[in-house]
């Protein structure tokens, strides 16, 4: 069975629930519920309070019995739910059931717009082609990121306007700094994600130029990481560390020089219409509530449909959180060995689950639950719905680079700056994150659109949200106009318009690359 979403939701007339699917047993509040409200439409009236985007049973559901929501399982009650109660972590669980791993039976062909859209981009020397313009500051490991810190905060133009004042085409100076790099297998898994994803960063066409930081001693060597990503330094890629540079102070005054020198052609770029091909979404949640998987999630998903019939590429991740979904992205694998290779990272997760002593369901957060999500797989269902309708076409490790056209899976973990941090690696140009509970949250050098699910959320924490989806919920607005809208905001913030949470100056402190193995 597919997830579906009704239009019920959508329309002008505002009732108290959404249904999501003729056979679920449950709805969704709109807003808060008190005992004895009369839900209508279902003909049961409300036992004990409702909050807001949390789910109601619409008929008896016995100890053992599957809850549906999209059509889909999940859950299991627990204890006998009666109708108009509410259903949550006290009376619903996981619980192991089969589901059926069809691969490619939902492909299409995808149909191209004739006139594809343009924005208004910055292309590089070398083609690559970019939405914003930094410097960046790379660091090999923890050891030298104050130092590289240092180096940015002498570009800042709130602490010294005159550093860039020549120089207005130039975004900024930043520095992504980690805490890894040492102590680590010097030929295991780790070391070579923590490469593949500072080498994607500093091939990032936002980053006019990068300048690497090391302390010398290291395990995670500056010419080793270079030379395992076929990559030479030359007048926009500099690197050097602090032991032989003679100490903290001589680094930073050495690379304050080296940014100097790079600033000039930095800003000799001009922006020129360029096709929507060129863009790559990085698509997340985080802060995720009961709403997400009605309104900003599924919008998203509109707007990814359209990205892609213009031509241009999506990356859909948090593999923890499509699990109990992923049956339906198999489903729109383009081909076999995508939709295996897709089950390959579940089996790996569970695998991974299982030594660490954890469980997939885990996952959902404390504001998760808050929000009215009871379970990984009611979350995993609405997590997927950011990925539109269009084919699978690949899938992707861990800050690995997109090469397909289309919609692509990067496996990462649920852990939004970790995942983002991977996307942006693998050559995310524009993040798309929703959120219901007011995740805030920044992407440099990509710039981040925020979407709220609710427009509770939205009246409460505007000045960190972009778009506002909630009017979904609200009646008043269908998923196609949000879509629309998001669509063209992502044209608009490539083209330049500056995001709420580059406003913020968020981006820097938000780079985490996945930490895996032992630390030694």
């Amino acid at each position: 069975m597919k997830a579906t979403v009704s239009s019920e939701h959508a329309t002008s007339v505002l009732t108290a629930t959404i249904r999501l699917n003729p056979a679920d047993n449950v709805v969704i509040a709109r807003q808060q519920l008190m005992s004895g409200a009369s839900l209508a439409t279902e003909g049961v009236s409300v036992v004990g309070l409702i909050p807001p985007g949390h789910k109601i049973a619409t008929r008896r559901i016995e100890a053992g019995q599957p809850v549906l929501r999209y059509g889909q399982i999940i859950g299991f009650a627990t204890q006998n739910i009666e109708p108009g109660q509410h259903v949550h972590t006290h009376n619903l669980k996981m619980g192991d059931f089969a589901r059926e791993h069809t691969f490619c039976v939902d492909a299409k062909p995808t149909v191209y717009e004739a006139q594809p859209a343009t924005f208004m981009g910055i292309l590089r020397s070398d083609g690559r082609v970019a939405t914003r313009n930094y410097i960046g500051i790379l660091t090999s490991v923890n050891c030298s990121a104050t130092a590289a810190r240092a180096i940015a905060d002498h570009f800042r133009r709130d602490l010294n306007p005159q550093a860039l004042a020549d120089y207005p085409n130039v975004d900024g100076v930043i520095a992504l700094t980690h805490g890894i790099g040492c102590g680590i297998d010097p030929e295991g898994e780790a070391i070579i994600m923590l490469r593949r994803t500072l080498a994607g960063y500093a091939r990032h066409p936002n980053f006019a130029s990068v300048l690497f930081v090391g302390l010398g001693c290291e395990t995670n060597q500056i010419g080793a990481l270079l030379n395992a990503h076929g990559m030479a330094e030359g007048k926009n890629l500099r690197s050097f560390t602090i032991q032989d540079s003679g100490g903290t102070r001589k680094t930073v005054m050495k690379g304050i020089a080296t940014v100097e020198a790079m600033l000039a052609e930095a800003n000799m770029v001009t922006r020129q219409p360029l096709p929507v091909s060129h863009l790559v979404v990085g698509l997340q949640c985080g802060g995720s509530d009961g709403y997400s998987g009605i309104t900003a999630n599924p919008a998203l998903g509109a707007a990814v449909d359209r990205l892609i019939q213009h031509g241009g590429s999506a990356i859909l991740s948090e593999t923890p959180e499509i699990y109990g979904a992923e049956h339906l992205l198999t489903r729109r694998a383009e081909t076999t060995e995508v939709g295996a290779k897709l089950m390959a990272r579940i089996r790996w997760w569970e695998a991974y689950c299982a030594r660490q002593n954890a469980e997939m369901n885990n996952n959902p957060s404390a504001g998760n639950k808050a929000g009215g999500l009871t379970t990984i797989l009611e979350k995993s269902l609405g997590a997927v719905a950011k990925s539109g309708s269009t084919n699978l076409v690949d899938v992707l490790e861990y800050a690995a680079p997109i090469t397909s056209k289309g919609l692509a899976f990067m496996d990462t973990p649920g852990y939004d700056p970790v995942s983002a941090t991977g996307q942006v690696a693998g050559g995310a140009n524009v993040i798309c994150f929703t959120t219901g509970r007011g995740s805030a949250y920044g992407c440099a050098p990509t710039p981040s659109l925020k979407l709220a699910t609710n427009s509770a959320l939205w009246q409460r924490q505007e000045e960190d949200m972009d778009i506002n989806c909630g009017g979904i919920a609200d009646g008043v607005v269908d998923v196609d106009t949000i879509g629309e809208q998001i669509f063209r905001m992502i044209i608009d913030v490539a083209s330049g318009t500056r995001t709420k949470s580059e406003n913020h100056g968020y981006g820097q402190n938000e780079f985490v690359p996945w930490q895996i193995g032992a630390v030694l």
